[in-house]
């Protein structure tokens, strides 16, 4: 791993906070905006993480820290995934090479980690609620910081955005700063208004503009009639030549487009949105990964990057199974679909898309509308299947129970990267959507850990008239839990393993599901040699609990006197909260000593040196400790 020292930066290395930056000369910019990127090209491809966004938004960066005064001034980024070069300019630079590692920094904002990141992030389409109660609250405290939001053009596919945008007022000092670096958002206006653009963003227009106001407003009697019909006709005749604004006509001052990657005209039109002390919209467009060539023409691929020396599986992932898997039944069955919240590469619905197009939707970062929309297909007679990340599922919570459940209509869900994340941390964690889809009235839920489980939950799925969801990790099946739990290619829904399945009388039984199992079974290696014996039941199918239960009874050997429910998941409201109280009164279950291990009321932090599991009081060892 290299470091700063070895890097010797002319003007990077200088730069402890915003104010170092503030006093390097004009000239030198263009030389740091290259320091810059050869430390994120460094840095990400040794840790892994955001390298095409955090490429594009250099230039920004540097010219909001310069124009602005963080940490008084708020900046706020959306999603977070691209302040990269913020924390680099906030004093973060000696701590980069611990990105996204356990103990170090994260790959997003996070108000624990620096006074400079005033709101965190890790979700999309945010960071504009959260900056107007900046911009008000300081209206209302008579501050006069400013507060400056960053936001992708992707987000304005999410929903809180708009409404974020329809409560936006004008007297308050709100700078919208939106970023376009690949979905084009504004009209294609043509050449006059690319002219028009020009002439707006240069500094003579403001202060001319600004001065024939002044000019008018000063004539007696009829001046400010005059400004305001001056004003009225050129809002007219831009309309007319290219269209109102999207911005404008929701009452904000506009400004740009220019170019985001040219650091002067972003500087520029900062200062200006500055000086109009009120709302306003500025609209930058960068290029994804700017300055290094293979990002520039694969910015898809270097979004996301895994970290150097990161062993990749030549095994499918379940993700790829469940594309794929849903791909052939949708060849049999017209009225299967597809939905996906701007994740189709992700949730791996690429073959999904390719071969069944008309049937394939993808609604943008927009997970609550994802939800109904799959309610009204299943109303009107489809088969949607949503696929999304745990963490992204918990958005459309409200749509599952008023949509979906309560009227009884059989949307399948498919969550992805269910399970603690090792590297995006706790924005990330898909460890809540057991205890909330528990509590939905019918609501099945399976937890298959290899693929022919996953293969056969989707088939059970697709002929269910209930809504149905099925959770599975980021990652492939293990060749140990497909030989111990299934020994004879029979993917069944609960299986024995360890002495148990052997005939033996195991004292402990654990009762698990999902990728935990695999500490299970280190677990129940260790304990094996020192004596204790262990047998582990595999959990695929949670809910209905009730019939969880009764075969869970029926697999229980009387030689047990210690069960262990162990989930990776949020521990109130959880499997083995549910599954204890079911089984309390059965008399298979008296004298035994029960016990119940997962997360206990955190969101679970990384910490240096521990593996994810262990940050959460999960792992193999604390198996052995409970025990």
């Amino acid at each position: 791993m290299s470091c700063i020292s070895e890097k010797n930066y002319k003007y990077l290395d200088k730069i402890k906070s915003p104010t170092d930056l503030k006093a390097l000369p004009d000239e030198v910019m263009t030389e740091l905006a290259g320091e810059i990127r050869r430390e994120l090209i460094d840095r990400v491809g040794e840790n892994g993480g955001h390298l095409a966004s955090n490429l594009g938004v250099v230039e920004m960066s540097m010219a909001i820290h310069r124009v602005f005064d963080s940490p008084k001034d708020h900046i706020i980024f959306d999603v977070g995934h691209q302040s990269y070069v913020h924390k680099m300019l906030t004093g973060r630079l000696d701590r980069m090479e611990t990105l996204r590692q356990a103990g170090g920094i994260s790959g997003f904002t996070n108000r624990g980690e620096s006074e400079h990141d005033c709101f965190g992030a890790g979700h999309s389409s945010t960071s504009l609620s959260a900056a107007l109660a900046f911009a008000v609250s300081d209206k209302l405290s008579g501050s006069d910081a400013y507060t400056v939001a960053i936001i992708g053009d992707g987000a304005y596919t999410g929903g809180m955005i708009h409404e974020a945008l329809n409560n936006c007022r004008k007297d308050v000092r709100l700078v919208i700063i939106m970023n376009e670096n690949e979905m084009s958002i504004s009209k294609n206006i043509g050449r006059f208004a690319r002219n028009l653009a020009r002439i707006r963003n240069k500094a003579g227009y403001f202060k001319t503009k600004k001065a024939t106001g002044l000019f008018l407003k000063k004539i007696p009697l009829v001046g400010k009639r005059m400004f305001w019909f001056v004003r009225g006709v050129k809002k007219t005749i831009k309309n007319a030549l290219y269209g109102s604004n999207y911005f404008e006509s929701m009452g904000l001052t506009y400004l740009g487009p220019i170019d985001g990657n040219d650091y002067a005209a972003v500087e520029n039109l900062l200062l200006e949105a500055k000086k109009l002390d009120e709302s306003v919209v500025v609209h930058i467009k960068t290029k994804k990964g700017k300055g290094y060539e293979p990002a520039e023409q694969f910015p898809e691929k270097y979004h996301g990057m895994s970290p150097a020396g990161a062993k990749k599986s030549d095994k499918p992932n379940f993700s790829h199974i469940m594309g794929a898997k849903l791909t052939e039944l949708a060849k049999n069955d017209s009225k299967i679909c597809a939905i996906t919240a701007a994740m189709c590469d992700g949730t791996g619905l690429e073959s999904f898309r390719d071969t069944h197009k008309e049937r394939f939707f993808d609604v943008g970062i927009a997970e609550e509308h994802a939800m109904t929309f799959a309610a009204g297909l299943a109303a009107n007679g489809m088969k949607p299947y949503f696929a999304v990340y745990s963490s992204f599922l918990q958005r459309s919570y409200d749509n599952i129970i008023h949509d979906v459940a309560l009227q009884r209509l059989p949307v399948k869900i498919c969550i992805d990267r269910a399970g603690l994340s090792e590297a995006d941390g706790a924005t990330h964690h898909g460890i809540f959507d057991v205890a909330f889809l528990s509590q939905i009235p019918g609501m099945k839920i399976y937890t298959p850990i290899t693929n022919a489980a996953l293969e056969r939950a989707l088939e059970e799925m697709n002929e269910s008239d209930s809504p149905c969801a099925v959770r599975y990790p980021n990652g492939v099946e293990s060749d140990r839990v497909v030989s111990e739990f299934y020994p004879h290619g029979v993917a069944r829904t609960l299986g024995a393993v360890r002495n148990y399945s052997d005939g033996d009388a195991p004292s402990v039984i654990i009762v698990t599901h999902g990728r935990i199992v695999k500490e299970a079974l280190a677990a129940s290696d260790i304990l094996a040699e020192r004596g204790t014996k262990v047998g582990i039941i595999l959990l695929e199918v949670l809910k209905p609990y009730g019939e969880t239960a009764e075969r869970i009874l029926s697999m229980l050997p009387e030689s047990a006197e210690t069960v262990v429910f162990l989930e990776e998941e949020i521990k109130n409201g959880g499997m083995g909260m549910i599954l204890s109280e079911k089984l309390e009164g059965a008399a298979a279950m008296r004298n035994k000593n029960i016990k119940i291990l997962a997360v206990d009321d955190t969101f679970v932090e990384r910490h240096k040196g521990n593996c994810v599991h262990a940050d959460a009081h999960i792992s193999a060892e604390d198996i052995i400790d409970i025990i």
